[in-house]
């Protein structure tokens, strides 16, 4: 009888192992494939994500720097509406790099984190969960107090548990170019229905496009049209979904979600990365395995965390799909300097963004 069984080891399910077995607490984790692959999810994150990565992850992982964003309402040569600060803002990073160092950093800590591993059916009881896995041995079950779902936008967990799905479900695509490009600004193009298009350059390693939308559309036409506009075709391409908009519940009886499969991401940008991980904090804090009523302490946890973040992110991306003439008189009044965490929406509101839109407060 283990304590957590965690599916899926991406990095929300790699920290919470880590910090659940850091805790004294027995911890099995499972992994579809090898940790990290197939990519499915862009490399750009702010700083603060080395602060959840071992020491000396930054040298090894890190390809460039960013201070700022370009916005755009058109194609590569629209004009570009300029946002930036005089310090880092943002890191490029190998994400496949990340994975695979927070996976390492959970077997430091004493997960038994076990890759090729496919979850077939997850089965709640009254003292334990049943974990049914497929792995290169053949099949087998595993008992545990409690079952962590941490197995992506499309978690088997959450299915097999009945626990409620995420508002929605965007398809992203991402390609990449081998040209080097140091440059220290991202495009974003408010170009794609509901969302965005962008380009990253990623330093001696090349350049990432992408984009994302809801259902309906067609993706690749888009992704096609968007590379186009900047003269590049792109290899090494992946997809995936995104959520957006936690369920109202992300826990059953001896469950919990975390990170993608509870729709634990920025509403404004898809990414879920810091937000996953900062979920995954709570419930090794908050989750005791031997008492299911910890459950709603996670719940109430990275909900009072998270909250406003969330909120307030819907309402920056439902000025994606303003009228042009709003958009582009909202991005003249606010373009230039800013006091902004590219994680925080609710730094719209801190002193650093007054004083930037007010220098003689400087």
């Amino acid at each position: 009888m283990h304590d957590f069984v965690v599916v899926g080891c991406g990095p929300a399910g790699s920290r919470f192992a880590r910090r659940a077995s850091e805790a004294g607490y027995d911890v099995l984790a499972f992994e579809q494939g090898a940790v990290g692959e197939p990519l499915a999810c862009s490399g750009h994150v702010s700083t603060d994500v080395w602060e959840y990565a071992p020491d000396g992850a930054r040298a090894d992982l890190l390809q460039n720097e960013v201070y700022g964003a370009r916005f755009h309402l058109g194609d590569a040569d629209s004009r570009a509406h300029r946002f930036h600060k005089d310090e880092v803002i943002s890191n490029v990073i190998d994400r496949v790099g990340l994975d695979r160092t927070l996976a390492e950093a959970a077997r430091d800590a004493g997960a038994d984190l076990r890759e090729d591993h496919t979850v077939l059916d997850v089965a709640e009881h009254r003292d334990h969960v049943a974990v049914e896995v497929r792995g290169p041995d053949g099949t087998e079950t595993h008992r545990a107090r409690m079952v962590a779902g941490c197995d992506g936008p499309k978690s088997r967990v959450r299915r097999a548990l009945s626990l409620p799905e995420p508002d929605e479900l965007l398809h992203g695509v991402l390609g990449f170019t081998d040209e080097r490009d140091d440059g220290d600004f991202v495009d974003v193009h408010l170009t794609v229905p509901r969302f965005f298009a962008w380009r990253i350059p990623r330093g001696e390693t090349g350049v990432e496009y992408g984009l994302a939308m809801p259902p309906g559309h067609d993706v690749r036409d888009r992704f096609e049209a968007f590379t186009g506009g900047y003269g590049v075709e792109t290899d090494r391409r992946c997809s995936g979904l995104i959520p957006i908009g936690p369920p109202k519940r992300v826990t059953g009886r001896r469950s919990f979600l975390i990170g993608d499969a509870a729709a634990q991401t920025k509403p404004f940008t898809g990414g879920g990365i810091l937000y996953g991980m900062t979920a995954a904090d709570h419930a090794a804090r908050e989750i005791d395995p031997t008492d299911p009523g910890t459950l709603g302490d996670y719940e109430r946890a990275w909900r009072d965390d998270l909250r406003d973040e969330i909120r307030l992110g819907r309402l920056v991306r439902a000025g994606y799909s303003a009228p042009e003439p709003l958009q582009r008189a909202g991005m003249r009044a606010f373009e230039g300097e800013i006091g902004v965490h590219m994680d925080r929406p609710t730094t719209l509101f801190s002193r650093e963004q007054l004083r930037a839109l007010v220098p003689s407060l400087r």
